[in-house]
Parts: C-alpha cells; structure tokens; sequence
C-alpha cells in the first residue's frame, strides 16, 4: 500500500406526541459541544458592505483558539486565524496556509507552506510558526482540552524557511482533521513578546480591532489577505459580532435593522423573517444532538436500560415537528456524508412499550430518578420534549440549564462536582471526521469520557490507526454498529444551521463545520 498521500486542492396511543404534545409536555418538565454547504446564491456580484452587525449567541470566554470549544467563538477565531488546511465545501480537507500536505511515510507528514503570506502586524509565516504553534496548544499552562490529540505529534524537523516534517509516535489518519479544526497559525515573535489572546494577529480574511466584554468583538477586512485563499475574501469592511443570548431577541434585531445577520434563528420564527422580505439560510453541516449516557454508574452501566433510553424518545416526531424537518434522525454519531456513517443502518424505532419491557428485564420495572445537564443556548422545547419522553417510560428526568462556560468544565464533564447530572444534551460538530468526539467522549483514555466498553474500544483504536482510508471507513461502520447495539448516548439527529440574513446583505459561503465567516470566494 502507498503511503504517499496528498491533500489537494404496538399501541402506542399512550405514548403517541404531535407538536402541541411535544411542546406541552417539554414545557411540564423544566425543573431545574462540534456536499454539506448550502451556498448562498452568488448570481450577479455584489460590492463589498461597509459594516456587517452578527449576532451570536454566546461570547467566547477567551479568543485563545486552543481552548474556543463552541461554533460561535469558531466563527470569531477563524476570521482572524488560519490553519494549515480546511474543510471543502464537500467535506473534503484541502490546503489553507499549506501549499500542500503530504504523508510521506507512515510517521511523517510533510508541510509546505504558501509562500509571501503575512501576518497582519507584517510577520512573514514560515516554517517556525508550525512549531510555536504546536508548542501553544500541547502546553499544560494553555490548558487545551484538545492538546491530547496532537501528543502523537513527537517533533517537527524543520526542513527550510517554507517545509517542515510533522514526525510522529505511531500512524495518525485522523490527525489532519485535527489541524483543521484547532493548529492555527500563530506568529512566534509578536506572540513571544504580547498577549495575543487579548490582542490577537493571525493570517486570516479579518484582523481583530476591538472588544467590549459583554457586548461585542469588532473585525476589520484584511485587506492583503491573500487572494487564492479557498477561505474566500472578506464582503464587509467591519464585522461586530455582538452577543445576544436570547433567540427572540436576536430575531427582533433582525426584523428591525438593528443586526444584519442572526446565527441559530428558532424554527417557529423562520417564517416572520421571510414575511419580512429578509432570508432564511439553512446549511446542512457536519454535526450530530446526541444525549451523552455515562457507562461508569448505575442504571446506566446496564446496556438494556441504555436501549430502552432509545426506544423512548420519538426522534422523527421531534425532527418533524420542533425542527421542522431540518434534520436526519441518526442511528449513533455518525453523520451523512462522514467517515464511516453506514446509510443502511436504521436508527432505533420510538417503541416506549418495548422500553418498558426492556427496564424490566434490566431490574427497574419502577424506573429510576435522575437529570440531565444541557446549556442555556440549546433549544429549550427539544431538551424538555427529551426529559418528558424519557419520564413517560418511567424515567423521572429532571433537566438542568447551565452557563455554557460551566456545562464545558471538566468538572461537570466527568461527574465529579456533586451538582452535575450523569445525563448531558450535547450537539458536537465538525464530524466529516469523528475521530475527536471518538477519542474525548467515548474512549476509555478520553479527557471528557465516562465510557468503558472493550468492544467499542478495540475499534476506536483501529479505527485511530488505520492509514488506508477505505479500510479505515469500514471499521466506522463496524464501530457505528457497536455503539448502536450497546448504546453510548441517546441518539437524534443530524445538524441544520439556521442563519437569518437581511436581504441586502452581501452573500456568504456556507460552511459544513458551522463556522460563520463573512468571505466568499
């Protein structure tokens, strides 16, 4: 095999919920993370806008790339940064900053970087800045939750000012993936001498220029940004991004002029936006709502109560009437058009009477108590629906709301702070790739994991290992069987991003990973 590869470019009328019963019955419950691109039309060409207001739903705790985990503080971070490589328009990693990305042997991935790129205080990117920027995220001070998945990384050679070797540990497929998401570039000496998280310089289409903590992070187009860059150049001259939690809210900006852009525009309000002569963006991406169950306590170590977990929640109803049909209900993590989704294996069927059957047998034939954590920023109605289901087989589920910086704690993560609920609500993308959700969440060596099963394991390790990229989808679809008949979550849907855009707004390119960038190419 050549190694040689190349990145170029029954009765269930007990059970039975339409969309007021969802609604109802969510509402009655509340006690208490990452071709897929829609692109916009780009018929006829439009000038640049001189200032583009986003509103987004969270504000990044720090604008340190190694440890921004949410869509929201991505879209921030990749205008100002740029990796080494990107996701394409149909999933497939191409080359950003690098002229080319090459496994030249087993252990070794060879980088050749764009030559003339600039940083926006003028520093010229070379190979050094390959290294620094490893050297960041793997730091224990930065405290990455993610600086794991590049501890397979054990040197870079660097070869001249343009080309380094990426040398290597054992084989890692899955590692440019890595990169794309989370090894920006960052510049070794201004880095070296300033605080670059308060004040960040990278390559990317914007440059930072101010931020109110609160309210807003202000962008200034780059304008030397290099015109081949596949991420598209900038259509506005400034971006606010401003922070507005509450969805409503968000869409009254919209509807009043007050924002040009919305992210996460509620479904139930998509049609007051298009009444209003204004559009509605939904762009399929790479990602996967799934509801975390830990293997590490009981009920849960129990996989039958994991099943019936499954069996309980009506996923197509929820898709079809809370989401509108923006959606794929999913038979475990794996997404459409990712490595090692399997399209000929269904998902769980809603039967709560076969839960009921299944608690039995399992020991709780009274069902149990327990919660579930999710954030404020998820959907409300979706995360109560799942709560009042889970309740109605005898699954008494009380629902946390948490801030998202305390949902993302390690802490709550792991079950180790008494007040976090062994149940989590989680939507992860990008997932072309699902090596980090497999590694952090569902392997036994995971920083954020709270599962054990051999089975699983052995295949999340062949899967992490294998180099030839058909045999390595296979074994995804093997793993995506095993974690469906042993369940590691409650498994729902796949991911739709609804973006609200006034309509003289300049168009945009649609990204898979959910990342909102203001460039088009």
């Amino acid at each position: 095999m050549s190694t040689n590869k190349r990145i170029r470019p029954a009765d269930r009328s007990r059970f039975a919920m339409n969309r007021r019963d969802l609604l109802v019955a969510g509402g009655a419950m509340t006690m208490g993370f990452a071709g897929f691109p829609l692109l916009v039309s780009h018929a006829g060409a439009q000038p640049p806008a001189e200032r583009l207001v986003v509103d987004l739903a969270t504000e990044p705790g720090s604008l340190d790339p190694a440890t921004t985990y949410d869509a929201d503080g991505w879209s921030i971070v990749h205008s100002i940064y740029d990796s080494l490589l990107q996701y394409g328009e149909n999933g497939e990693l191409e080359p950003l900053l690098a002229e080319s990305f090459e496994l030249v042997d087993p252990l070794t991935y060879r980088v050749v970087l764009r030559d003339g790129i600039v940083f926006h205080n003028g520093e010229i990117l070379n190979s050094e800045a390959i290294a620094f920027s490893l050297a960041h995220i793997t730091d224990e001070a930065t405290g990455s939750q993610v600086a794991g998945n590049f501890a397979v990384i054990e040197r870079i050679e660097i070869i001249d000012e343009l080309t380094a070797d990426l040398k290597l540990t054992s084989p890692a497929p899955w590692l440019p993936a890595q990169i794309a998401a989370w090894l920006v570039m960052l510049p070794p000496v201004y880095a070296s001498e300033n605080d670059f998280i308060a004040d960040p310089v990278g390559t990317g289409p914007y440059t930072f220029g101010s931020r109110a903590l609160g309210d807003r992070i202000s962008l200034t187009a780059n304008e030397d940004y290099f015109p081949e860059s596949p991420k598209g150049q900038p259509v506005a001259g400034e971006v606010d991004f401003r922070f507005v939690a509450d969805a409503t809210t968000r869409v009254a900006d919209l509807l009043s002029g007050t924002a040009d852009v919305v992210r996460n525009v509620p479904v139930d309000q998509t049609a007051a936006i298009e009444r209003n002569g204004d559009r509605v963006v939904r762009i399929p991406i790479s990602g996967a709502a799934f509801v975390r169950i830990p293997t590490d306590e009981e009920p849960f170590s129990n996989p039958l109560v994991r099943q019936a977990m499954n069996y309980a929640i009506d996923v197509p109803s929820i898709v079809d009437a809370l989401l509108e049909g923006n959606g794929e209900p999913l038979a475990n993590v794996f997404v459409p058009n990712g490595l090692g989704y399997d399209p000929n294996l269904e998902p769980y069927p809603y039967e709560p009477e076969r839960a009921l059957a299944l608690l039995e047998e399992a020991g709780y034939p009274d069902g149990f108590e327990t919660s579930l954590d999710a954030t404020v920023t998820e959907r409300t109605d979706i995360v109560d629906a799942i709560a009042g289901q889970l309740t109605a087989v005898g699954i008494r589920t009380t629902v946390n709301r948490l801030e998202l910086a305390l949902f993302n704690s390690g802490d709550y993560w792991l079950g180790s702070d008494p007040a976090a609920a062994p149940l989590r609500f989680l939507t992860w993308r990008p997932l072309f790739d699902p090596h980090t959700l497999l590694s952090l969440v569902f392997s036994n060596t995971g920083f954020l994991s709270r599962h054990d099963n051999p089975t699983i394991q052995t295949l999340i390790d062949a899967f992490s290992a294998e180099s030839d990229p058909a045999t390595r989808s296979e074994i995804g679809v093997a793993l995506g069987l095993a974690m469906h008949e042993e369940p590691a979550a409650i498994y729902l849907y796949s991911l739709t991003s609804l973006t609200g855009a006034r309509a003289d707004t300049p168009e945009w390119d649609g990204r898979g990973d959910d990342y909102l960038i203001a460039a088009r190419q």
